[in-house]
């Protein structure tokens, strides 16, 4: 399974991203999807997952503001983030559970200016 994660920029606070993690492989469907974030100086941390069977579930610290959804056709998972704020400023990363295994995109940079 590879993952390829885009759609990080410069955003102002208060603003919007939508980023995209396209994965391959062809056992999307059958795999749980995540969201993590590391911003300077922290240890990642957990954003959001939606699993397989479409369940979805958020950090205190973002939720309300993000929605996270997949796309099995397209094999993609999205994290649309509204009302961004400096804090929100990290390297985000998709994240596959597939068959017991952990898989890792490369990480997309989202940074919010206040």
């Amino acid at each position: 399974v590879q993952l390829q994660a885009s759609g990080g920029g410069l955003v102002q606070a208060g603003g919007s991203l939508r980023l995209s993690c396209a994965a391959s492989g062809n056992v999307f469907s059958l795999s749980d999807t995540g969201w993590y974030r590391q911003a300077p100086g922290k240890q990642r941390e957990w954003v959001a997952t939606a699993t397989r069977d479409l369940t979805t579930n958020y950090a205190d610290s973002v939720k309300g503001r993000f929605t996270i959804s997949r796309n099995n056709v397209k094999e993609t998972v999205y994290l649309q983030m509204n009302s961004l704020r400096p804090e929100d400023t990290a390297v985000y990363y998709c994240n596959s559970l597939t068959f017991g295994r952990e898989y890792w995109g490369q990480g997309t940079l989202v940074t919010v200016s206040s």
